[in-house]
């Protein structure tokens, strides 16, 4: 079997693992989010910054335009400027809970992803989202790390390879927002 058909098979694997019923639950709590005008913040490092700011994009533009109901949500890994300066300052950790201490409230959503589970600055993220009453949903990999059983919602997806946790990430990010795209509106 070449390469490419190997990823193929073992990314096939990945993706029937992902929790369906936990992405379902992922679903109606942003639906609940969007209808009481709450905001919802997403956060990862690297590729899964890169996810964080595309599942943004799908929900602000894709889920949201010419609808009535429009989703408040932000990446929290899209204002260079914010990032670099608390890294340079205060310490890389403070990146993304620091961003929270300026914009979110009780009753608001943070999405945090991590394929290992583990990035100390998803991780104060999610405890101070927790600590004043934000609902918090987790995406991660391999073991789940400390991430998984910090967050309210945990969408662990148990594979070994980055590669593929990420692929599975993106995944999961597009049944949301597309579950959203194509949700009919009432009349």
């Amino acid at each position: 079997m070449n390469y490419p058909e190997q990823y193929r098979k073992k990314l096939f694997e990945s993706l029937n693992v992902i929790p369906l019923d936990k992405v379902e639950q992922a679903i109606q709590i942003l639906a609940r989010a969007r209808d009481k005008g709450r905001s919802i913040f997403v956060c990862g490092n690297g590729g899964s910054a890169s996810t964080a700011s595309h599942f943004v994009c799908d929900m602000v533009k894709g889920a949201s335009y010419g609808r009535a109901k429009r989703f408040r949500i932000m990446a929290l890994t899209d204002s260079l400027p914010t990032l670099t300066a608390y890294s340079n300052d205060v310490g890389y950790d403070h990146v993304f809970v620091e961003q929270l201490k300026n914009f979110a409230s009780s009753g608001d959503v943070l999405v945090a992803i991590s394929g290992s589970g583990n990035s100390p600055n998803v991780l104060r993220a999610v405890e101070y989202a927790n600590s004043i009453g934000c609902y918090t949903i987790a995406l991660s990999g391999r073991d789940g790390g400390q991430l998984a059983p910090l967050a309210q919602l945990s969408i662990h997806v148990p594979v070994p390879h980055m590669g593929r946790i990420e692929d599975a990430h993106f995944t999961v990010c597009h049944m949301i927002g597309y579950y959203f795209m194509e949700e009919t509106q009432a009349p």
